[in-house]
């Protein structure tokens, strides 16, 4: 215990040695946007460019153990989720209508069946699904966490439910940010927010019980994030 307690306060003293942000005062930096100005500029910085952006969602995938993969076509990402299917033994893939869903799911082996979920469904029939298939609002470059909405993502269950998680999204959706990710739910949505938004950092997990960590606990076990141009 004695070491313990001196290395514990060794990291306080070391932390305390840089000044932190007073959050009670207003920030030295001009506000660019009157919703998250005020809060970027405690945030961990991020690159500017569209290449750094992806290397760092990268890099916090890995950590997360979000499986993550630039694809340079809509078929090349229906390759690899056949892939999946095959590996994983996959029978029944549940998705909902959208421009980049629709043009992947074309692509994808006849042996998967497929259960679109735009028209109503039974909740056992998608818990009974090998996995679930969104688009999303934007990917968070300094978190490597995915942001869905009720509207983006096929309602609140479809990215729950089934085990695994494939999020197919493009180049143009990476931000920065979480600043930035709530900029462009405001801008998209003004007053009219959807009833659910939630921001997916890796599989579904929780350590409550002996600290230690349990994949799938309430939600999917598995998370894939397919980039495409």
């Amino acid at each position: 215990m004695n070491g313990d307690r001196a290395a514990l306060l060794a990291r306080v003293t070391e932390a305390l040695r840089v000044p932190a942000p007073l959050h009670h005062e207003k920030p030295s930096k001009p506000a660019t946007h009157s919703v998250t100005a005020p809060f970027r500029e405690w945030l961990p910085p991020v690159g500017a460019s569209p290449a750094e952006q992806v290397a760092l969602f990268a890099k916090q995938s890995e950590v997360l153990r979000t499986e993550f993969l630039e694809c340079p076509s809509p078929e090349a990402a229906a390759q690899h989720l056949g892939k999946l299917a095959q590996g994983h033994g996959w029978k029944r893939l549940a998705m909902h209508r959208g421009r980049l869903a629709d043009t992947v799911a074309a692509s994808l082996p006849g042996s998967l069946e497929l259960l679109r979920i735009d028209g109503g469904y039974e909740k056992n029939a998608l818990e009974a699904c090998d996995a679930g298939l969104t688009e999303c609002e934007s990917l968070v470059a300094q978190t490597g966490s995915v942001c869905v909405t009720a509207r983006s993502s096929g309602g609140r269950a479809l990215s729950v439910l089934p085990p695994h998680h494939i999020v197919i999204a493009s180049r143009g959706q990476m931000v920065p940010d979480l600043a930035a990710a709530y900029e462009h739910l405001a801008g998209k949505y003004g007053a009219t927010y959807p009833s659910f938004i939630s921001f997916i950092s890796g599989p579904s997990r929780t350590g409550d019980i002996e600290r230690i960590l349990v994949l799938g606990a309430h939600g999917p076990k598995k998370l894939t994030v397919l980039l495409m141009p």
